[in-house]
């Protein structure tokens, strides 16, 4: 009888540590997660940008070991001229997109187009040249960032508080800044001109409200409700908030972090 207490009392422990081994082994595993944000820039005037605009949805659904890719679909303006107004664009990505531009030493922008942190570029539907960029961006370290309190009021205001880790010496920058962002996880669009006319296109985190909403300092971390408009009548299952902490001058992005608003 007493060697089936000891027995018994011996496999609760092993059972125990195997526990809270699996625990820590899954804890690691979710640390280990690197974000990695991924902008592309794209138009539904544009018969090049459906393929890259594939290889964006398909990035979403996190193919990368180790990496929580942070997508970003910045529709910009300038195609819009060409018999298809594409009801996603806007000047500010269009803008955007040249600032990159500026800093990679380019003569001109062109779509589709995707950066990865802010530090690399390559066309938009090549996925060796992302795997690339993603072994590099894997190496870069990150500031941690987190939402919370996410949620959706008055069918038209996002309401989230952001929270962010220190900006630490050795990142060799006096201060980085706050981005809060709001995306569609999905949208089409029956396209009835342009090149791309006849056919019906879908999107994948498609960016409409990208702000500013404060400034990380040396040292210090950063912490903050945030309020953004998004669409009258949105459907809060179908947004995503996306919070980043890039350098300033639109430099390399050293943080990020994304929370579905309808997920519970």
């Amino acid at each position: 009888m007493l060697m089936g207490v000891r027995f018994t009392q011996a496999f609760t422990k092993l059972v125990l540590a195997c526990l809270v081994a699996c625990f820590a082994l899954s804890a690691s595993s979710v640390v280990a997660q690197q974000p990695v944000v991924v902008e592309l820039f794209t138009s539904e005037g544009c018969s090049s940008c459906p393929p890259a605009d594939a290889l964006l949805s398909r990035l979403d659904r996190q193919p990368v070991a180790g990496a929580e890719l942070v997508v970003l679909s910045e529709h910009v303006d300038y195609w819009n001229h060409l018999g298809w107004k594409d009801p996603y664009s806007s000047h500010f990505f269009s803008d955007r997109q040249s600032a990159y531009a500026e800093r990679f030493g380019s003569l001109s922008v062109y779509t589709p187009q995707v950066v990865v942190d802010g530090a690399n570029e390559f066309v938009g539907s090549n996925s060796g040249s992302a795997n690339g960029a993603f072994v590099q961006a894997l190496r870069a370290p990150k500031i941690p960032v987190y939402l919370s309190s996410v949620t959706l009021e008055h069918t038209n205001i996002v309401r989230a508080h952001i929270e962010t880790g220190s900006l630490p010496d050795s990142f060799g920058l006096g201060e980085v800044e706050v981005y809060a962002v709001i995306a569609l996880n999905h949208a089409e669009s029956r396209v009835s001109n342009g090149e791309n006319g006849g056919r019906t296109l879908a999107h994948t985190a498609v960016v409409r409200n990208f702000t500013k909403v404060g400034t990380l300092r040396k040292g210090q971390s950063f912490a903050q409700d945030v309020l953004l408009k998004v669409d009258a009548g949105a459907d809060a299952n179908n947004l995503r908030l996306i919070a980043l902490l890039q350098e300033p001058r639109q430099g390399r992005v050293v943080g990020a972090t994304v929370e579905f608003v309808g997920a519970k």
